[in-house]
């Protein structure tokens, strides 16, 4: 069994270092600065499928090159302590899942930035390395299973559009597991999308959750797992 963790709201508050990022900028370059960065960062969002903070300061420098107030802005970000936004016994999750199977990062993001996050977090040593960041996951699973191939995985997400995607293609191959954290968890249109195979109100749940449940969650086979 390999089971695969989102970053971003699922093992992380992104939210919390969002905020953090916003009040940067407000008290470094003023409201208006802060308000334009964020616009230049959804439209990103939007053009490239992730959030590329990076790439908005790089943005935001090209269209407005004589009003650059926060050139500090990347260090804050690089320098930024993620390891204190760690959601409470999300290593604890992590060690669970090793000891029940493989335990793996899957994490949409940028190629620079996002890894910087990931290893300054302290996740990358908890999963051996076991690390992959693509631009959408849910389209690169052929990949996924080449890299840690198994006969089942476990999705650990706060979106189920992307548990959705993700099941459609491996069916009962998968168990998803959605943790209601986070802004997506609660957006307007979150039941639009199907229903995971486990929902859990924290991450921390996930260190109480056996092999067998996981498997009978997916209707998957038992025999021969780690319990």
């Amino acid at each position: 069994m390999v089971i695969l963790f989102d970053v971003d709201n699922t093992l992380l508050d992104n939210d919390t270092v969002t905020a953090d990022l916003g009040a940067y900028l407000t008290s470094s370059g003023g409201a208006a600065a802060s308000r334009e960065y964020f616009r230049i960062l959804e439209d990103l969002r939007t053009e490239l499928g992730y959030a590329d903070y990076l790439g908005a300061l790089q943005r935001y420098r090209a269209e407005h090159p004589l009003d650059f107030p926060f050139f500090g802005a990347s260090r804050f970000l690089i320098e930024y302590p993620f390891a204190r936004r760690l959601y409470p016994k999300a290593l604890v999750a992590l060690a669970h899942a090793a000891a029940i199977g493989t335990a793996a990062i899957l994490s949409d993001g940028d190629a620079v930035f996002q890894p910087i996050k990931i290893a300054r977090a302290g996740l990358e040593a908890a999963v051996d390395g076991n690390v992959q960041i693509y631009v959408h996951k849910e389209q690169e699973l052929a990949a996924v299973a080449a890299h840690l191939p198994d006969e089942h995985y476990v999705m650990v997400d706060d979106k189920r559009r992307l548990l959705e995607a993700i099941k459609a293609e491996w069916t009962n191959r998968v168990t998803t597991v959605w943790v209601r954290q986070g802004h997506y968890s609660t957006a307007a249109d979150v039941e639009r999308y199907a229903k995971p195979d486990l929902a859990l109100s924290s991450i921390g749940e996930f260190a109480g959750v056996s092999a067998a449940a996981l498997l009978a969650a997916a209707g998957a086979p038992a025999q021969g797992m780690r319990p």
